[in-house]
């Protein structure tokens, strides 16, 4: 097991990423956890990490304080539970099963488009992904990916549209084949990007060449269709109708960060009042499905007494914030906890804020209305720009948050 990472490289399950507070592992589960399934990964991150569990922004599971010792141990942990999806590439799908909206089953075609995957044997970049949006309500139109699958009507016989690079507002279309053909697909998309190098990506062979050499790969198996048009942004936050009269509740850790021992007690009371799963969603959310609304609505209230977000407007969801100083070794500023004092302060906090333990904005790379970046001269100001703009000015972590208080419109503050 490697416990180094090249500049660019994403942490696995098996290729752990050095942090301040030891090893980083991330995964994709394979599929929606039952209740006690997930127990058992709260479990083994207590034993081996320093028990510590993450939500990341594209859904996925990190678990920190690992040590080369225990990382091992804790990956084997996993698979013996069969919870961690297989394959380097990820495959990201819309986190809601039995979704009444949804067109496909993307949860099974991504499992065979993952094997496909796994025997093409392709070498890709590390932040290469593949999207397949099965159509449902908590669609994925915000999230970006070198390779785009989205179902699209008629619901007799749905179709998948494909696009290359971005996000759907931006990606490139190519056109629409039938599921059956999603692996074969993808795959041949992919022989693409890694014939151009082990570093490429979608969007540089587009911007260098354009379409065509995709074009190439896929005649004749794929038919023209209009890109779908973006959809209204989804909040993954509450409660979603299923099928057969059950729902979804969506709850999120603080910042994307809880303790493994709140996460097992929120996985105890959803299989107490009969949830059949839980599923990391992106947005940083975990959504626990197989309830009545009125479950639903009772495991809402114990969820916030655990000290988890239940409320969409709550001032927590428009700040993000990386783990920052002493979890992330590059840290200058204890990101988080300056997050939570700013939240506090703002409760009619709707503006965007992103607070960085240094200037490399992992937790937030695009702009926002205002961003904090650590640093050695002390938290640098950043309006409408990114962790990578120069600051406008300094002020001592100390002070941060009456500074921040002054940025917002009078009507998202509250002084005193």
């Amino acid at each position: 097991m490697s416990v180094s990472q090249p500049r660019g490289a994403c942490p696995g399950l098996w290729a752990p990423m050095p942090t301040g507070d030891g090893l980083l592992v991330r995964f994709r589960p394979g599929q929606p956890m039952p209740p006690a399934a997930f127990a058992a990964l709260c479990a083994a991150a207590r034993e081996h990490g320093n028990g510590l569990i993450e939500i990341s922004a594209r859904g996925s599971v990190q678990v920190r304080g690992l040590t080369a010792a225990s990382a091992p141990r804790f990956a084997s942990t996993l698979a013996t539970l069969d919870l961690a999806a297989t394959g380097n590439v990820p495959v990201i799908t819309d986190p809601l099963r039995d979704d009444p909206e949804a067109l496909i089953d993307a949860t099974a075609i991504a499992a065979e488009v993952r094997r496909a995957i796994e025997v093409a044997g392709l070498s890709l970049a590390p932040k290469v992904s593949v999207l397949l949006d099965g159509g449902g309500g908590l669609h994925l139109d915000a999230l970006a990916g070198d390779v785009r699958l989205r179902a699209i009507a008629p619901v007799e016989a749905p179709r998948l549209h494909v696009a290359l690079a971005g996000d759907a507002r931006s990606a490139a279309p190519l056109g629409a084949i039938p599921p059956r053909a999603a692996a074969t697909t993808v795959v041949r998309l992919l022989g693409v990007i890694a014939a151009h190098g082990a570093t490429a990506r979608a969007a540089d062979i587009l911007r260098r060449q354009g379409p065509a050499p995709f074009r190439a790969v896929v005649e004749g198996s794929i038919e023209p269709a209009y890109a779908p048009p973006a959809r209204p942004v989804c909040e993954a936050m509450g409660t979603h109708p299923l099928r057969e009269g059950f729902h979804a509740l969506g709850v999120a850790p603080a910042f994307g960060q809880a303790d493994a021992d709140a996460l097992a007690q929120l996985a105890g009371l959803a299989g107490e009042l009969g949830a059949r799963s839980l599923n990391a969603a992106p947005g940083r959310v975990l959504l626990i499905s197989g309830l009545t609304r009125p479950q639903a609505l009772a495991l809402a209230l114990r969820a916030e007494r655990l000290g988890f977000i239940v409320r969409p407007d709550d001032p927590r969801r428009r700040i993000t914030a990386c783990p920052g100083r002493p979890a992330c070794a590059s840290g200058f500023i204890a990101a988080r906890a300056l997050a939570g004092e700013i939240a506090q302060r703002l409760p009619q906090l709707r503006s965007e804020i992103h607070v960085s333990g240094c200037d490399k904005g992992c937790a937030h790379p695009a702009p926002a209305a205002l961003t904090v970046v650590g640093s050695e001269r002390g938290c640098g100001i950043v309006r409408c720009g990114s962790a990578r703009a120069i600051p406008r000015g300094y002020v001592e972590p100390a002070d941060l948050v009456a500074e921040v208080v002054r940025a917002m419109p009078p009507e998202e503050a509250r002084r005193g």
